[in-house]
C-alpha cells in the first residue's frame, strides 16, 4: 500500500530539524545507536531529502553525501510497508545522477539489505559492525 508522501530535499538549514527527529526516533531511541554517533559534521555538507505524509508530518528521511553515499536512512514505525523508504531511496539516487555519480554505496542495516537489493543494489564486501548493529557495503551502478 502506497501512501500520499512529499519528499523535500534540502540543504541542512533547511530540513535538518525534521530529518534529525526521525533519525532520533529510529537510531537513537528504537536502536540504541548513540546520539553523539548519529549526529555528525557531515550532515553540513549533506543534501537532505525528508518525506511527508498527506498531513505534512515527517516520516522518513535519508541524505547524499558529496562522494555519492546513501546514509541515514530512517522511516518511522507507523509509516514502514507505505512505500516512503523506496521513493526516498529512488529519489536520492535520482539527485545523484544529476550530480553526475555514476553510481551510489551505503552502509546497510544487515537485516535492511533485501530492501536495498530490491532496488537494485548488490553486496560490496563482508558483514561488519558499526555502532553495535551489523551492516554490509552495498553498491549500486548507473
Amino acid at each position: 500500500m502506497l501512501s500520499t508522501h512529499e519528499i523535500r530535499y534540502g540543504d541542512w538549514a533547511t530540513l535538518g530539524r525534521d530529518a534529525a527527529a526521525i533519525r532520533t526516533e529510529v537510531f537513537v531511541r528504537e536502536q540504541n545507536v548513540p546520539a553523539e554517533l548519529e549526529m555528525d559534521d557531515k550532515d553540513a555538507v549533506c543534501l537532505h531529502a525528508v518525506a511527508y505524509d498527506a498531513a505534512g508530518v515527517p516520516v522518513g528521511t535519508g541524505r547524499l553525501l558529496p562522494d555519492g553515499h546513501i546514509g541515514r536512512m530512517a522511516v518511522l514505525p507507523s509509516a514502514r510497508g507505505t512505500g516512503v523508504g523506496g521513493a526516498l531511496l529512488q529519489g536520492l539516487m535520482a539527485q545523484a545522477r544529476t550530480r553526475g555519480h555514476r553510481g551510489v554505496a551505503l552502509s546497510a542495516q544487515t537485516h535492511a539489505a533485501p530492501f536495498y537489493s530490491a532496488h537494485g543494489f548488490r553486496q560490496a564486501g563482508e558483514e561488519f559492525f558499526e555502532a553495535g548493529i551489523a551492516h554490509v557495503e552495498m553498491r549500486h551502478g548507473f
